[in-house]
C-alpha cells in the first residue's frame, strides 16, 4: 500500500486472491481431490477458471497438500498459489513455503492446459523439488519430471513432455540453443516454451538478466584466441609474475583496471625479447594485458578455485561454483596459465542467448522470491507483471540489530571473533556470511585459534550444501558460509528434528552475523531472512568496516584527509550500497540496448532457418547459379538426395554465417566504448555497424551455397558436398563470466556514475 501511495510502480495488491482464498478456507473438504472434481478443473481448458473453481481448487489442494507430502497449505501459500496464476511476482519471507505454493500453481497451470516450467537456480534444487513435490503432482493426476546437466537429450525429451518439468535456467536456456541447431527434420525441438514460473525471481530476471548463456564448439584449425599462434600465455604468466605492484603496474582505487607503468613495460620487453610493445605486428601487448588482469583482479578463493587440476569459476553473489561457466576465451587462458594449469579447449562461438531473452520467449512469466518487491518496477518494465507480497503467516519477531562499523578490516575481524566467541560459550546457534571462500577460511582459523569449532560451508564443499545448513539451528552450532547459504533449505531451531527447540528457544533463536555488508541491500535482507522462520525469534547483525569492498568499490573514501571527516556509520554503507545498485541499473540497461539489435537479427535467421529446416528455401538465400546447379544435380541423384543436400548445406551457411556475424558484433561492441572519447553516441554507431554487416547476411550465405554447389557439380557427388562441411565435432555450454576487464557497458556506465561516488559530509 505504501508503495503505491508513493507512486512506485510494478505493485499488486493480491485482494481477489485473498478474497477466494478466506472463501474457500470455510468450505475446505477432509478428502484429496476427486476424479470428478478434477475432470470438472481441468474441463476448463486454458480459459482460465471462475471463482468457484479457484476456490474448489484450493480447498482441495489444502488436503491434498497435508495427504500427499505431509504439508498444510496455509492461506497465504494459497494467496500466493493463485497470484503466481495469475502472472504476478510474489514477495514470500524465507521459511513461509515457497516450494509449495510453486507447486500448487504448477499444477493449477497444468489443470488449465498448460505446460509449466518450473526454473530454479541450480541443479540440485530442480531434482529435490520435483521429487518431493511429486506425491503431490500424482494425487492430481499431473505428470511432473526434472532436468539436470547429466541427463542426454532422451531423457531431456521425456522429462520436457511432462505437463510439469522442474528445471535450471542454464539448462532450458542451453535446451533451446541445442535446438536451433537441429539438423534432422525428425528430430524434433524438446523445448516449448509456455509457462515459466520462475524461483528467486529477482536474482534470475534481474541480477543475471544480461547473462549470456553460450553454446560453443572446437574452433577451427585456423582460428585463436586472438592471440599468435606464437605467443605462450605461460610464457607471458611467468613474466608479468615477476613484476612488482606499485612500480611496473598500477590497480585503480576501485580495483577495475590495471596498468603497466613504463618501468612494468621495458621489464617486459626485456623479459619476452620485445622491441616494442605496443609494435602493430604482433599480438603481445593483449597478452600482457590479459595476464596481468589474471595476475591482479582475479582473484583465486575469491573469483575461481583449483580443483581436481581444473579452474572452476565461483558464483560471487551466490558464493558458490558456478557450473559450466567460464570468462572469455584469452581471459581464461590466462588464469589457467597463471596457474599452472592446462589450457582448455579453444573454442568458437556458435550461439548464445541470454537469460533475459530466453524468459521472454516464453508466453507467460511469475516467480517468486524473499526480496522481489525491492525490484517490482524492474519486473514490471522489463516482463510485464506486477508483484505483491504475502504476509508471513505469523508475524516476525527477529531483532535487527545496528551495524557494528569499524574502520579497518582488521578491526572489525577482531571484534567480530570477540562476539562469536561470547555468544557460542551459550550455546546459541551462529550463522555467519561471508563475501568469500578466503574469507570464510580465514574467520574460520581465527575462530579456531579463539577456541569456538565451525563448520564452513563454501564452494569448495558446496555439495555439502542442504545437509550443512539443515543443521545449523543446533544447539552449539557455529556455521560460517559464503553468501546466500542454502537457498531453499529450512533452518529449523534445535535441528532438522527439532529435538533441543525449546531449548534454543530459550536462547534468543538463530544469530545471524553478517561479516559484511555485500553490495545489494537485497544480498542483505536475504541473509538476514534466515533467522526468524515463521514467527521464531532470531537476531541479525552486520559487522562493516570502511575498506570493506563495497565501499572501496563504490566511494571515495580516500579523497576525505585521510578519511577523518568520514562517519563510519551504517548510513555510510547504505549510501556506497546505493551507488552499487544505480552502477548495476545503468549497466544493465545500456548492456540490453546493446542486446536488442542482435536479438532482433537472430529472430530473423531462425524465421529463415525454420523454413529451411521443413524443407523450405526462402528467396534470396539460393542464387539463379545455385538453382540451376541443384537442378543438374536432382537429374543426376534424384530429388531425395538433392533436397537433403541442399537443406544440409543451407543449414551449414545460415549457422556459420551467423557465428560469424556474432563475432563482428561482439569485435565491434568491445571497441565502441571509445566512441564516447570522440563524442560519439556509441550505442548510434553499434547499431549503424550492426545493420551494415547484417545487410551482407543473407547475400554471403547464398555465395557460399553457390559455391558449395559448383564444388559438388565439378565432384559429380552430392556427398562430397556434405563432407566439405565441417560442423564441430562436439559443443559444450557455458555462461559467461563478467570479465574483470570490464565489458564496454560496464567501462561506459564508470564514467557515467562517477559522480554518484561523492559522499555527503
Amino acid at each position: 500500500m505504501l508503495r503505491q501511495f508513493l507512486g512506485i510502480g510494478g505493485v499488486a495488491e493480491f485482494r481477489l486472491e485473498r478474497r477466494v482464498v478466506a472463501s474457500a478456507e470455510l468450505t475446505r473438504p477432509a478428502a484429496a481431490p476427486r476424479p470428478g472434481a478434477l475432470a470438472a478443473l481441468r474441463s476448463s481448458g486454458t480459459r482460465g477458471w471462475s471463482a468457484e473453481q479457484e476456490r474448489e481448487f484450493c480447498a482441495r489442494a489444502a488436503a491434498a497438500a497435508e495427504e500427499a507430502v505431509g504439508l498444510r497449505a496455509y492461506p497465504g501459500q494459497l494467496v500466493a498459489a493463485l497470484a503466481l496464476l495469475h502472472g504476478h511476482g510474489v514477495q514470500m519471507a524465507t521459511g513461509e513455503g515457497k516450494t509449495l505454493a510453486g507447486a500448487l500453481a504448477a499444477i493449477a497451470g497444468a489443470l488449465q492446459g498448460r505446460s509449466v516450467h518450473v526454473l530454479s537456480v541450480n541443479d540440485y534444487l530442480a531434482r529435490r523439488d520435483a521429487e518431493w513435490m511429486a506425491p503431490l503432482y500424482s494425487a492430481f493426476g499431473i505428470s511432473v519430471g526434472w532436468v539436470s546437466a547429466e541427463l542426454d537429450r532422451d531423457e531431456r525429451r521425456s522429462a520436457y513432455l511432462c505437463e510439469v518439468t522442474y528445471v535450471s535456467v542454464s539448462e532450458v536456456a542451453f535446451d533451446v540453443l541445442r535446438d536451433r541447431f537441429r539438423t534432422d527434420p525428425a528430430d524434433d525441438a524438446i523445448v516449448e516454451r509456455d509457462v515459466a514460473l520462475v524461483d528467486e525471481v529477482d536474482a534470475v530476471l534481474i541480477d543475471e538478466a544480461t547473462t549470456p548463456l553460450v553454446l560453443a564448439g572446437e574452433a577451427s584449425p585456423d582460428q585463436d584466441d586472438g592471440l599468435a599462434a606464437d605467443i605462450d600465455p605461460r610464457v607471458v604468466a611467468a613474466a608479468v609474475a615477476e613484476l612488482h605492484d606499485g612500480t611496473d603496474f598500477e590497480v585503480d582505487s576501485d580495483r577495475r583496471n590495471v596498468s603497466l607503468t613504463d618501468a612494468g613495460t621495458a621489464r617486459i620487453e626485456q623479459s619476452l625479447g620485445l622491441t616494442n610493445l605496443f609494435a602493430s605486428d604482433h599480438d603481445h601487448l593483449t597478452a600482457v594485458n590479459l595476464a596481468l588482469h589474471a595476475r591482479t583482479l582475479v582473484q583465486r578463493d575469491v573469483d575461481y578455485l583449483v580443483r581436481d587440476g581444473a579452474l572452476e569459476v565461483v558464483n560471487t553473489a551466490r558464493g558458490r561454483i558456478a557450473a559450466a561457466q567460464r570468462w572469455p576465451d584469452g581471459l581464461h587462458a590466462a588464469i589457467e596459465a597463471k596457474e599452472g594449469l592446462g589450457t582448455s579447449v579453444l573454442s568458437e562461438v556458435l550461439d548464445s542467448i541470454t537469460v533475459r531473452a530466453l524468459i521472454r520467449g516464453y508466453a507467460s512469466v511469475c516467480g517468486m522470491s524473499g526480496t522481489a518487491m525491492d525490484v517490482a518496477e524492474l519486473l514490471a518494465e522489463s516482463y510485464g507483471f506486477t508483484t505483491g507480497e504475502v504476509d508471513p503467516r505469523v508475524p516476525s519477531v527477529r531483532d535487527d540489530l545496528p551495524d557494528r562499523v569499524f574502520r579497518t578490516r582488521d578491526e572489525k575481524q577482531r571484534a567480530l571473533v570477540e562476539h562469536v566467541v561470547v555468544v557460542a560459550r551459550t550455546g546459541r546457534p551462529v550463522l555467519i556470511g561471508t563475501g568469500s571462500v578466503a574469507a570464510s577460511e580465514t574467520l574460520a582459523t581465527a575462530l579456531a585459534e579463539a577456541g569456538v569449532a565451525t563448520v564452513v560451508l563454501n564452494a569448495k564443499n558446496d555439495a555439502e550444501e542442504a545437509e550443512i545448513i539443515a543443521r545449523a539451528g543446533e544447539f552449539g552450532r557455529v556455521t560460517i558460509s559464503t553468501q546466500m547459504a542454502g537457498r531453499g533449505t529450512d533452518i529449523r531451531l534445535g535441528g532438522v528434528d527439532e529435538h533441543d527447540r525449546e531449548r534454543i528457544l530459550g536462547l534468543g533463536g538463530l544469530y545471524v552475523i553478517g561479516a559484511e555488508r555485500q553490495s545489494s541491500s537485497r544480498l542483505d535482507g536475504q541473509l538476514r531472512g534466515r533467522a526468524g522462520r515463521q514467527g521464531d525469534p532470531g537476531s541479525t547483525v552486520f559487522f562493516a568496516s570502511l575498506d570493506d569492498d563495497v565501499i572501496v568499490a563504490n566511494l571515495d573514501v580516500a579523497e576525505k584527509e585521510g578519511g577523518d571527516a568520514i562517519r563510519a556509520d551504517a548510513a555510510l554503507f547504505d549510501h556506497a550500497q546505493r551507488v552499487a545498485e544505480a552502477t548495476r541499473e545503468q549497466l544493465r540497461t545500456s548492456t540490453l540496448h546493446y542486446s536488442e539489435i542482435p536479438a532482433r537479427q537472430r529472430e530473423a535467421v531462425l524465421r529463415l532457418r525454420e523454413g529451411v529446416f521443413h524443407g523450405e528455401v526462402p528467396e534470396g538465400l539460393t542464387s539463379d547459379e545455385s538453382a540451376a546447379g541443384l537442378a543438374v544435380l536432382e537429374l543426376q541423384f534424384g530429388t531425395e538426395a538433392v533436397v537433403e543436400f541442399r537443406r544440409e548445406l543451407v543449414l551449414h551457411h545460415l549457422d556459420a554465417e551467423w557465428s560469424r556475424h556474432a563475432a563482428v558484433l561482439a569485435a565491434a561492441r568491445e571497441g565502441i566504448h571509445l566512441r564516447s572519447l570522440a563524442r560519439d553516441d556509441p550505442l548510434a554507431v553499434y547499431d549503424k555497424i550492426a545493420y551494415s554487416e547484417f545487410e551482407q547476411f543473407v547475400p554471403r550465405v547464398s555465395a557460399a551455397v553457390a559455391e558449395a554447389v559448383a564444388s559438388a557439380r565439378a565432384a559429380g557427388r552430392v556427398d562430397a558436398g556434405l563432407a566439405a562441411l565441417r560442423r564441430p565435432s562436439s559443443t559444450w555450454t557455458y555462461m559467461v563470466v563478467d570479465d574483470p576487464f570490464g565489458s564496454p557497458e560496464r567501462r561506459l556506465a564508470r564514467r557515467i556514475t562517477r559522480g554518484l561516488r561523492r559522499l555527503v559530509g
